[in-house]
């Protein structure tokens, strides 16, 4: 048995499930998913579990199989550094580093996994399975299958703007920061150049300052209908975009991941995290264009 102990928000929680699903698969054994950090609420940011809209196939283990593997695998997390010179999320992380660790694919059957895991190369060689993991359960109504028919008939460039608790949660301020006015105008040029008449699908957790402040040369559509419960579905229609510009989140990430066209264009920002010396050179895949 392989347990991911899921954390964070949506991004994060399908990097974690993503790398577990490799894992187990390589080890021809089952995925389970210890849902205990969401009734802690160690983090400043409130989460919840957000998986249940896919068609994700690992169940949750109890508290009992955690504990059991946890303590049959004491010296492998003991031997094994926590991800940040300050542990913020979890005593006891088995991420050594950001950047990818093929030690990671090596590991033995029987292992709690601890960390976040934000690197395809984690699970690039199960891609298929894990894009059939996160396939959404229902079909889309109303508004949101009226925009995925929008988004059909045009270039459709979906464009994340990330602030909320990267502005309001020091934490995440100090390890984020937002992206700038100037490097999405930078990105849409750039698509603007490459692609025949776009037209940009915005989405942000703070659709009033996307109104007020973001102007872009272009055709664009502020998508606000869904609302910070219903994240899901915004991924939903990000996926089903042809381009994409992302914020230094894995929610647009995975956004733009989702989108199986390797014609597509994909846009991230040079600067993830605020701290110029974490090593982000695994995160973006390699076809993805830094500005």
């Amino acid at each position: 048995m392989i347990i991911s102990r899921l954390v964070g928000g949506l991004g994060n929680q399908m990097f974690q499930y993503a790398a577990g699903l490799r894992l187990a698969s390589a080890r021809n054994t089952e995925l389970k998913l210890d849902l205990s950090a969401f009734d802690e609420q160690t983090m400043q940011t409130p989460r919840s579990y957000e998986l249940g809209a896919f068609a994700v196939t690992a169940e949750l283990a109890s508290p009992e199989e955690v504990a059991a593997l946890v303590k049959g695998s004491g010296r492998l997390l003991g031997r094994l550094a926590t991800r940040w010179s300050r542990d913020r999320f979890s005593s006891r992380a088995v991420e050594r580093a950001f950047h990818f660790d093929p030690g990671v694919l090596s590991l033995s059957d029987g292992v709690v996994l601890r960390g976040y895991w934000q690197s395809e190369r984690y699970f690039s060689d199960v891609a298929d399975r894990v894009r059939r993991e996160f396939c959404w359960k229902r079909e889309p109504t109303g508004t949101n299958a009226a925009m995925i028919a929008d988004i059909a008939r045009c270039n459709s460039v979906s464009l994340h703007i990330r602030r909320g608790d990267y502005l309001t949660n020091p934490d995440a301020r100090e390890m984020h920061g937002v992206c700038s006015v100037d490097y999405y105008q930078r990105a849409v040029a750039h698509i603007v150049d490459r692609v025949s008449d776009p037209t940009f699908f915005l989405f942000s957790d703070e659709p009033d300052w996307v109104r007020e402040n973001l102007e872009l040369r272009a055709s664009v559509r502020l998508v606000d209908h869904n609302g910070p419960d219903a994240g899901a579905e915004d991924l939903r229609l990000m996926s089903r975009c042809s381009h994409h510009i992302i914020a230094n989140s894995t929610f647009s990430w995975w956004g733009a991941w989702l989108n199986p066209n390797p014609q597509k264009i994909v846009i991230a920002p040079k600067q993830w995290f605020a701290d110029d010396s974490i090593d982000t050179s695994d995160l973006l895949p390699a076809s993805w264009v830094r500005l």
